[in-house]
């Protein structure tokens, strides 16, 4: 399905193309997630994010960049994650070599031009008080500094104010020349490719060779957990993410914990779906849902519920977890469950921007790429005895932890509610 190339200056390329499309994407993966950042420059690995798209060698400001892609009626986008950053163009195949330029003159040739330095601190001041404003989205952040505490896992990628206030162009240029070179990049492409693929990406990401270390992730495991994260603030409705830290992507029980994730709360048939919001009418959104990263995840059920009724709601949801712990969960749960997550990982890999992504973000973490139809036997091995020990391991009393956004005054309150 794919090939893996390495340069000698030992970029990777991955290619997976396809036989039944006239699209292609490029997508380029950094590992320069903001887990690399410390105190002092949380927040620099999305700003430099977006300082890419203000012009290099050949397109020389952010209009001529976007204009190269738009002229062509490509998707062209970026985002930060924790532990990666990701920048792709999806095109028709017959423009793949403008994908190739713009992007590669992007990365290795951007100006960081302080004027555009300056102005972007606005963008982005902007960026940061949208979030702040959408507590549906504030409140996921708020859960995982919770769990993870005081370290670069448990803050948020874009920083604070104050640090986007009084970033130099100094810092921009050192962070990429710490993170920003070949062995510590992918480019996955995937679609309709052409035949000399690896000479087009070899030739235009011509990254000068380097002697770098490859970065390490580093994560300090909290030995003590505050229970309650209450951010007070007035709402029309309140939010809420109850849960616990969970697995990594290399965990032995990670499908296993995925399906679980699906039988309480991952879909409109689930357990708690159906008794949070259909039953008793608490919420409007609710559901479950793991993340994972190279070293430790998160388990967790996030809602949205009438202002009156948050602590009905978390005792329904706590219930939830308490009754598949301690009861059964049907082989026909466990069947609806796997052929869920088989039905849509096979339906997202539609869209070669998906593929991408998916191959990519392997390559690059964990050195091993796990095919579709392998992940589809995987998902096929876990039983229920697979789910026991998970809910036995995940669901202890001392695990859980909850975050909230809602107009009250104290967090003893929902303290109280929670095991």
């Amino acid at each position: 399905m794919y090939k893996l190339t390495q340069f000698k200056n030992q970029l990777r390329l991955l290619a997976t193309p396809f036989n039944n499309t006239e699209v292609v994407t490029v997508l380029v993966l950094v590992k320069a997630g903001s887990r690399l950042e410390d105190k002092s420059n949380n927040g620099i690995a999305h700003f430099l994010e977006h300082l890419f798209f203000k012009g290099a060698k050949k397109y020389p400001n952010s209009k001529k960049v976007s204009e190269a892609i738009d002229e062509i009626g490509g998707i062209f986008n970026a985002f930060t994650a924790k532990e990666y950053v990701a920048y792709y163009v999806k095109v028709r195949a017959a423009h793949f070599t403008r994908a190739v330029d713009v992007l590669a003159d992007m990365l290795i040739h951007a100006k960081l031009d302080e004027t555009e330095i300056q102005k972007e601190k606005g963008v982005i001041l902007e960026e940061y008080n949208m979030y702040q404003d959408t507590p549906m989205h504030l409140v996921e952040n708020e859960f995982e500094q919770l769990v993870f505490g005081d370290q670069s896992l448990g803050w948020d990628q874009l920083g604070t104010p104050e640090f986007i206030q009084h970033v130099n162009r100094q810092a921009f240029v050192d962070y990429r020349q710490e993170f920003y070179f070949p062995a510590n990049i992918v480019i996955s492409v995937a679609g309709k490719t052409p035949a000399n693929l690896p000479h087009v990406i070899e030739k235009n990401f011509d990254f000068p060779h380097s002697s770098q270390t490859l970065p390490i992730f580093n994560y300090q495991r909290k030995k003590s957990k505050p229970k309650v994260h209450l951010h007070s603030k007035k709402t029309e409705q309140a939010h809420l993410v109850l849960g616990m830290e969970g697995y990594s992507l290399n965990h032995p029980d990670y499908f296993a914990s995925k399906v679980l994730a699906v039988i309480l709360g991952g879909n409109m048939s689930s357990r708690m779906f159906q008794s949070v919001r259909e039953k008793k009418g608490l919420a409007y959104y609710v559901q479950t849902s793991s993340s994972e990263y190279t070293d430790t995840g998160l388990f967790y059920t996030r809602a949205g519920v009438s202002i009156g009724k948050i602590q009905e709601a978390i005792k329904t949801i706590l219930e939830e977890h308490t009754k598949i712990k301690t009861g059964k969960v049907t082989a026909a749960e466990l069947r609806k469950a796997k052929e869920y997550l088989k039905g849509h990982l096979l339906i997202e890999l539609e869209d070669s921007e998906e593929v991408a992504h998916f191959l990519g973000r392997q390559a690059l973490l964990k050195n091993q790429i796990l095919l579709p139809n392998e992940i589809l036997e995987k998902l096929e091995q876990v039983n229920l005895v697979d789910l026991h020990r998970v809910t036995t391991n995940l669901f202890q009393p001392h695990n859980f932890q909850l975050a909230l956004i809602g107009p009250y005054d104290s967090p003893e309150p929902f303290q109280k509610l929670l095991p």
